[in-house]
């Protein structure tokens, strides 16, 4: 059977009843210097086949340490985590439509929203985003309706913010009428300093936003960061890894008065690395402003007989009300990746996370220290760093990562794609699963190629 099931009969009909002759004439309005005329489609496999493939492309990822950071990290993921997961009740659930039908989710979705209010210093979780950087920008617009200070919707955007989410947050927020600044970084230290911020005193901005770490992996002066956004009345948005608060102040802790607003990328919470997702972000907020954030968010009562029961307390979105004024066109939480984050919360507590953040942190260090005693290689910045570094390297980064990628080790992200200035350095990153072994090898190797001079 097809899987569409319109007939050619159908099809006509429909194709008539809006005046169009063929559904070619549907795309008429698509150049056609960027229309496909054909579609190299592989002829299909069997089961064995696909299972054979399966097999193979696995073994070929098998047996690499992997050092690659910059958003998505690579934890130890207890096996607990996945096995309940992947129960029929979490891995077929969906949106529930008649969501007080469907407590044990309610359950779960309330229980998660405690734990990242609680792990972000905030009063307010929703129920989750798409992702990290999507998170960023509803943060932004929900920032930028919150503010009743400012009227211009000019939002600070510091540079040290991952590129990719800037990149989406341009992508989104731009149409809608929102300025973003760039804020500039020491090329000293890596991080911002209230001097590069200065220059917007007493003008008209909705938010500052500040990453924690930041993407070089460098802990920004967030305290008085925050103090000088709200003494200009400005909103402070925190982006923020999750695993660092085990270690580092949470964003409502910052300053005298606290972040207004965290988000960021809830994959280090028990999820893999999966070839990029599916993941999940995370958006908390103070209280007051609670009614401009978007999604969904699971509230506790009681029904007529005093039982404690869930519901859907707020869930301002598009579906449910008027579209103008909806908070975003959210369709629905990554019910699935959350429950996932809600049993690693669970099982490790305040504490195992506090342990899976100190290990990646002493890791990090312990290979930073080996790898500058090779000759030519340099760390760039030397402020305080969480579990992620760059170093400079004396040749061609590319290639010297292209030689490590056959020895087995994927050591780094490329910088020179992103930053001017940065031309061969490499951001290391170093988390709990990683041996004292792994980190030997890696600087012996790195060393081998450096001496040999293979990348000159």
């Amino acid at each position: 059977m097809p899987f569409i099931p319109h007939t050619p009969e159908d099809t006509k009909e429909m194709l008539a009843a809006i005046g169009v002759n063929s559904i070619e004439a549907l795309f008429s309005e698509v150049p056609s210097a960027l229309r496909a005329n054909t579609f190299n489609i592989p002829d299909g496999l069997t089961e064995m086949q696909i299972s054979q493939l399966a097999e193979q492309r696995a073994a070929e990822d098998s047996g690499v340490s992997c050092f690659i950071g910059a958003g998505a990290y690579e934890h130890h993921i207890p096996a607990a985590v996945w096995d309940i997961a992947t129960r029929g009740e979490f891995m077929t659930a969906y949106t529930p439509y008649q969501a007080e039908a469907s407590q044990g989710t309610l359950q779960l979705l309330y229980e998660y929203q405690t734990m990242m209010a609680s792990l972000m210093g905030l009063e307010v979780s929703n129920a989750s985003l798409y992702d990290g950087a999507s998170a960023l920008a509803e943060a932004i617009l929900m920032a930028v309706r919150a503010n009743k200070h400012a009227k211009a919707k000019r939002v600070l955007l510091p540079i040290t913010v991952h590129p990719n989410y800037r990149k989406v947050v341009r992508a989104i927020v731009q149409q809608q009428g929102i300025e973003l600044v760039d804020v500039a970084y020491n090329k000293q230290t890596g991080c911002m300093v209230i001097e590069s911020l200065q220059t917007f005193n007493h003008q008209d901005i909705s938010a500052l936003i500040l990453p924690l770490p930041n993407f070089f992996g460098l802990i920004e002066d967030v305290d008085s960061l925050t103090n000088w956004a709200h003494s200009q009345n400005i909103m402070v948005i925190a982006v923020v890894n999750p695993t660092a608060m085990g270690l580092f102040k949470e964003p409502g802790q910052w300053g005298d008065k606290g972040a207004d607003i965290a988000c960021g990328e809830g994959q280090p919470l028990g999820i893999p690395l999966a070839s990029g997702g599916p993941y999940f972000g995370f958006l908390c907020c103070k209280l007051d402003y609670v009614r401009q954030m978007p999604g969904r968010i699971i509230g506790r009562t009681t029904d007529l007989e005093g039982k404690p029961g869930f519901v859907l307390t707020l869930q301002a979105r598009e579906q449910h009300i008027r579209r103008s004024k909806a908070t975003s066109n959210i369709c629905t939480n990554q019910g699935l990746a959350v429950t996932a984050a809600t049993i690693y919360m669970s099982l490790l507590g305040y504490e195992g996370l506090r342990r899976v953040a100190l290990a990646s942190y002493q890791a990090s260090h312990q290979l930073l220290a080996k790898l500058v005693q090779i000759p030519g290689v340099q760390q760039v910045y030397k402020s305080t760093y969480f579990h992620e570094f760059i170093i400079r390297l004396p040749y061609s980064a590319g290639e010297i990562l292209q030689e490590l990628a056959k020895k087995g080790i994927q050591a780094g992200y490329l910088l020179s794609n992103d930053y001017i200035g940065l031309e061969d350095c490499i951001l290391v990153c170093v988390t709990e699963t990683k041996t004292p072994q792994d980190l030997t090898n890696f600087a012996q190797q790195l060393a081998a190629i450096l001496a040999e001079g293979k990348a000159c």
